[in-house]
């Protein structure tokens, strides 16, 4: 009898996140690998998710999502970046970024495929593409620029490229793309007639006035572009799990038609509590960003105060230190024993990349955690001297 388990998910494992948070557990340690905020969102989102549990809201959805938040979602592509979208058949509600990326993958994607994408990539990417049967074709951004590189960007690209997984602001690096980068990458897209899946999970959480580009909205991109976002960064929910998937009908009905055979639906009550505060007004946006930027600086500071190399990160939980400074030049066995010597965790960004060479001594800490936390956190660190 053949052994149970997916052929194509056999060399990814358990992901580094369980790993990493079960160590956690296991010596109370500090978890700064794992990125979720320590604190709830706005109390007016979460007093519209109480008020629709105790108004019945308990059943499932619509298949595409209840109609107030995709009015909402549509609402939002305008205020914020001036696409015009018709909730009706151009948004779909998922269960989180996480099945947005899934499903779109698995409906574009067919085997033999190449999709490009960046590394250090988010761990799901190179899971689903498998999953689909794709090819992996990756450009490296490294370390402390994270800079793209054109002839590398464009050496990814064939014949066979189908779509394009661009993510932006980017976890793990923290960067976020310019703007002559994405035009770049949109000419490629152009030139060998593949998609751009945008994932935007990030795109409130930028700093230092630093402009997100929505690829959606550029000259002659949106009949080419799935943007995916979710509600658990922005309103620090990451446990709601709410995501949407944008763009041409076609494409969104494609997406739709392996989304109901996944979770079919999900987060009913959550849904309309996240349409609420998609209407919040830009105060409210600008406040998170600017609290995750004064805990960004703080971080920064401390690693740097400990002797670790950090890239100042423009978006994101996320800032990326070379620990061969601390004797970490094997960041994955350095994170492995670090719970247990000081009591820290952070992820080894190796583990999202292709070429683990380019990131060996890389590791991710998040810092959208409360400042005593993260204080504490350097603390430990400081040991490591």
């Amino acid at each position: 009898m053949r052994a149970p388990g997916h052929p194509a998910l056999a060399a990814f494992g358990t992901t580094i996140f369980a790993e990493m948070s079960a160590l956690a557990l296991e010596h109370d340690a500090i978890n700064l690998g794992q990125g979720f905020p320590d604190t709830d969102g706005p109390a007016e989102v979460l007093d519209a998710a109480i008020s629709a549990i105790r108004g019945g809201r308990n059943q499932y959805p619509p298949g595409t999502g209840v109609s107030e938040l995709l009015d909402a979602i549509a609402a939002h592509q305008q205020r914020f970046y001036g696409v015009v979208v018709d909730p009706g058949a151009e948004v779909l509600v998922t269960v989180g970024a996480t099945e947005a990326i899934a499903a779109t993958i698995l409906a574009l994607v067919s085997p033999g495929d190449e999709v490009v994408t960046f590394e250090p990539y988010y761990d799901s990417y190179a899971a689903t593409i498998a999953l689909a049967g794709g090819v992996r074709r990756t450009s490296v951004l490294r370390f402390p620029e994270f800079a793209v590189d054109e002839a590398s960007l464009r050496a990814a690209f064939s014949a066979r490229t189908r779509l394009v997984l661009l993510n932006t602001p980017h976890n793990p690096t923290g960067k976020v793309f310019t703007r002559a980068e994405i035009e770049l990458i949109c000419t490629l897209a152009r030139e060998f007639d593949a998609w751009v899946v945008t994932d935007e999970v990030y795109e409130h959480l930028t700093f230092d006035e630093v402009e997100h580009v929505h690829v959606a909205s550029l000259t002659g991109m949106w009949e080419r572009t799935l943007t995916i976002s979710s509600a658990g960064k922005t309103f620090s929910t990451t446990g709601w799990k709410v995501g949407w998937v944008v763009g041409p009908a076609p494409a969104v009905a494609a997406v739709r038609g392996v989304k109901q055979f996944l979770t079919y639906v999900g987060s009913g009550p959550f849904q309309p509590a996240v349409a609420h505060g998609l209407a919040l007004p830009d105060a409210a946006y600008q406040d998170l960003a600017s609290s995750l930027q004064g805990k960004r600086d703080l971080l920064v500071a401390g690693l740097r105060d400990v002797g670790l190399p950090v890239a100042i990160p423009e978006g994101t939980y996320f800032v990326i230190a070379d620990a061969a400074a601390l004797g970490g030049e094997d960041a994955l066995s350095w994170c492995r024993e670090l719970p247990s010597r000081i009591g820290v965790v952070g992820v080894p960004v190796s583990v999202f990349c292709d070429d683990k060479a380019a990131a060996a001594s890389l590791v991710r800490f998040a810092f959208c955690k409360r400042d005593e936390v993260l204080h504490a956190a350097v603390e430990r660190l400081s040991r490591l001297r």
